[in-house]
């Protein structure tokens, strides 16, 4: 690089630096002085060589102006001008800015433009701290032109490759907080044996018996007594990259507004409710959860006179609530519009099988005959039933039955493997009619335990039935959470961010394109492995599998295929849709009235016109794809180490073609946007009256001529209460769904980016233009939809009431690109960010 100070013919250019309020910039300016003094250096590299040395041209280094009142607050953003004193007037186009500190204190570089006659914007968005976090280099950063590796300058060339191999790391040691290194490991953090031999938990990923995706390395110490799995950390304390953090903003709300409110309130409750297993006595006590407190309710009036000056904690009513959730039309409802509408499908063969050992498992065909349920069928036999696709299942009996008998016998939590079958009725609703319950053998050859409970007549309260029905509640309340929530949002999509860091340089468009959809993923995840997911965490106390909830999450896991996340491949997996070629999208659905499916193809389809748009400014053939280095070592990376455990598998595909590479882009943004707001923000409208959604079942079904029946028969909606989750559990479940449920003010959505001046490319801002506005369209389409839920979409909201708005793209106005917090039940954010 050429020496500061040459002889050439000089001028001086001047740069804005717009810097976060936050971190050390939060503070008088004259410490800004002090900054960008000795102890912060920003230069400049030209796009040229230097004809001379042959090395890339480098700008003496800039310096800050306090004249003329140059540097200014602007809302929660300083503005500061930066002078780069002689520079050559030769110097050429200016392609990458170095930022040097040695300050202790850490600050967030939103962005600099250089003002010359054509601005050059650098857009940041990072946290600038002490280089020796960063291998005693600079910062690098490049202008807000996409550009692939055969079109970088070749001044820029080995700066792009240094900023990749900076961010990689080597893999040793424990990493520091202050550091942005990217690397893999297992979840081998999950248990805490050193403080009890109880909290031990079996390392998930890197076999083919658990096998899991890859999460962030953070290098902790290993436990003593089990030196092949991590310490844990408490909640905020583990390390994810510096970017990767909540803004100190987001954090204050998120502990602020929920969490504190969480520990300080409601913990000196559930505390004494775990110890003492309490559950609610009546269902007149639930409401009061919603109506006059917890001070209102029998069950916690002994905790209030031993100690008066407890909170009163009342929680907002969810949608879901008192009447609607008893209701067989609303359960079949909820199953194509509700928590999980990923489970559904049509029932294919009769009588269902299972491809178990019945040795060890039980009768391998079903004892759910025609007679139990042709009496729902509105005079079709079974087969005309099939045929005219008007029978679903829920079938919860292959995957769990070989954890039954582990969670009945080692754990609190009692469950069946089950199958539920549903019809759809001449009013196209899904009516739920029958559902079998089956117990494994308690020792391999003693006879299996099986039972079908079948629905009442319409208007008579079946409180049998109903117990039957909170059962497979609780197990699709369980595999919502640990799999189609969790494992195939959160855990999957890590491994897709840490490859992009790793080998997609930031001036790569498919960096660009794709770092809104992983906007605070890592750091989410980070919290939910120390208080959520962990041992004795949030899911292991509240739902039935207890200590088993995320080794049967890596079962699933074993079945997980990424060409399936796509949606139109996941519902014609199921049988929900079929390719036609007429149809709108190319797959005609099934039921026509199944919301999910309906608002969710819009979306899919307007993602991957976006991501076409999008990647074809850049990619002109398929060669283009093949003789890219980066991109290719990305894929090759996400599919061999991120997603080790299914490396080879055919279905990943060669990433040869623009077609294969849209089709990845458009499933990646599809589960980081659209397939994560469908799961989880419509937690609270749904869970928060833990009847309509219990997350466990502490007893199993009375027998008839037991005293567990006698006890049922005396008072069949007390025994209810007493089956499902407990007071404890319930008050965890309904606080921590209000928490996820919950959008926070500077959410980003899909469609939108923060940054005006993200890109240089008109090209890439008009893609994106049109993207916003056929997300608009499909806003309105959507409340047409909800309009027409009382004439002929009866799915669309049901006898709850609850209009289906979980993937209405953004209920912000047009101008705006967040969208007003709470739980606001819409709008899809770009990323997994709670």
């Amino acid at each position: 690089m050429t020496k500061k100070g040459s002889s050439k013919e000089v001028e001086e250019w001047v740069a804005t630096v717009q810097v976060l309020k936050e971190g050390a910039f939060d503070v008088a300016s004259h410490m800004l002085s002090e900054l960008l003094g000795s102890r912060m250096k920003m230069s400049l590299v030209s796009c040229e060589l230097d004809p001379e040395t042959k090395e890339p041209k480098i700008s003496p280094y800039g310096y800050l102006s306090f004249s003329g009142g140059e540097a200014k607050d602007v809302g929660g953003d300083s503005w500061i001008t930066v002078k780069f004193p002689n520079v050559p007037k030769d110097f050429g186009k200016p392609g990458a800015l170095l930022v040097e500190s040695h300050h202790d204190n850490e600050f967030f570089l939103k962005a600099v433009t250089l003002e010359t006659a054509i601005p050059i914007h650098f857009a940041c968005q990072s946290w600038i701290t002490h280089c020796r976090h960063n291998s005693n280099r600079p910062r690098i950063f490049f202008p807000n032109q996409g550009l692939l590796p055969k079109d970088t300058p070749e001044a820029l060339v080995n700066l792009r490759s240094e900023d990749l191999s900076l961010i990689r790391g080597d893999g040793k040691g424990e990493r520091d907080r202050s550091e942005r290194i990217y690397d893999y490991d297992v979840y081998n953090d999950l248990g805490n044996p050193d403080n009890d031999k109880a909290l031990k938990r079996p390392t998930l990923g890197g076999s083919q018996t658990l096998p899991y995706p890859r999460r962030c390395r953070t290098g902790r110490n290993r436990n003593t007594s089990d030196s092949k799995t991590e310490k844990t950390v408490f909640f905020d304390d583990g390390y994810v990259p510096r970017d990767e953090r909540f803004s100190t903003s987001k954090m204050n709300l998120f502990m602020g507004s929920a969490v504190n409110a969480f520990g300080r309130e409601v913990l000196p409750y559930l505390n004494e409710l775990f110890d003492n297993d309490n559950h609610f006595d009546t269902f007149q006590d639930v409401y009061e959860l919603y109506q006059g407190g917890l001070r209102s309710v029998k069950t916690f009036q002994g905790l209030f006179e031993k100690q008066s000056n407890k909170a009163n904690i009342q929680f907002p009513p969810p949608a879901v609530v008192q009447d609607a959730w008893a209701h067989d039309l609303e359960f079949g409802r909820q199953r194509l519009a509700g928590l999980n509408p990923f489970l559904i499908q049509p029932l294919t063969e009769f009588p269902m099988t299972s491809e178990l050992d019945p040795l060890e498992y039980g009768p391998s065909t079903s004892t759910i005959t025609s007679k139990d349920i042709e009496l729902y069928l509105e005079g079709l036999s079974v087969e005309e039933a099939i045929k005219q696709k008007r029978l679903f299942v829920l079938d919860f009996h292959d995957a769990v039955m070989p954890y039954v008998n582990k969670i009945n016998m080692g754990t609190n939590g009692r469950i069946y493997a089950s199958r539920t079958v549903l019809f759809l009725t001449r009013f196209n609703m899904l009516n739920t009619i029958a559902i079998e319950l089956s117990l494994p053998p308690p020792k391999k050859g003693l006879p299996a335990w099986n039972r079908v409970y079948k629905a009442p007549p319409p208007g008579i309260t079946n409180w049998e039935w109903r117990l039957a029905r909170a059962h497979v509640a609780a197990v699709d309340a369980g595999i919502h959470q640990l799999v189609s929530h969790w494992l195939r949002t959160h855990a999957c999509v890590e491994p897709f961010a840490i490859a992009t860091h790793r080998q997609l340089s930031t001036m790569h468009p498919l960096h660009v394109l794709l770092s809104p959809h992983f906007k605070d993923t890592m750091n989410i995840n980070a919290m939910a492995r120390s208080s959520l997911i962990n041992a004795n965490g949030i899911i292991e106390k509240s739902f039935s599998p207890g200590p088993y909830s995320l080794e049967i999450s890596s079962i699933f896991y074993k079945s997980w295929r990424f060409d399936e996340q796509a949606l139109p491949n996941d519902l014609i997996k199921r049988g929900m849709a079929v390719e036609d070629s007429t149809a709108k999208h190319g797959v005609k659905l099934l039921l026509d009235d199944y919301p999910f499916a309906k608002d969710g193809l819009d979306v899919w389809a307007a993602i991957k016109k976006w991501v076409m748009d999008y990647v074809g400014i850049y990619y002109k053939a398929d060669s283009d794809v093949q003789e890219d280095p980066e991109l290719q070592a990305w894929w090759k990376e996400v599919t061999e180490i991120g997603h080790g455990d299914h490396k080879g598998a055919p279905w990943w595909g060669h990433m040869k073609t623009i077609e294969e590479l849209v089709q990845a882009l458009s499933t990646l943004i599809w589960v980081a946007s659209a397939h994560h707001a469908a799961v989880n923000f419509g937690q609270y409208a749904y869970a928060g009256f833990f009847p309509n959604c219990p997350t466990a079942c502490v007893k199993l079904m009375p027998e008839p001529g037991s005293k567990e029946y006698e006890t049922f028969s005396k008072d069949p909606e007390a025994y209810f209460l007493q089956t499902v989750s407990s007071a404890a559990q319930a008050l965890t479940v309904i606080s921590t769904v209000e928490l996820l449920s919950t959008r926070f003010g500077e959410e980003e959505y899909l469609g939108q980016r923060s940054d005006p001046q993200w890109t240089s490319d008109p090209r890439a801002l008009d893609a994106l233009e049109r993207f916003a506005a056929a997300l608009s369209d499909i806003d309105a389409q959507v409340s047409d939809r909800n309009c027409n839920a009382a004439v002929s979409l009866f799915n669309r909201a049901g006898p709850a009431l609850v209009p289906y708005t979980l993937l209405s793209p953004n209920p912000a106005p047009a101008d705006s690109h967040t969208s007003d917090p709470g739980m606001t039940g819409s709008g899809i954010p770009n990323s997994i960010s709670i």
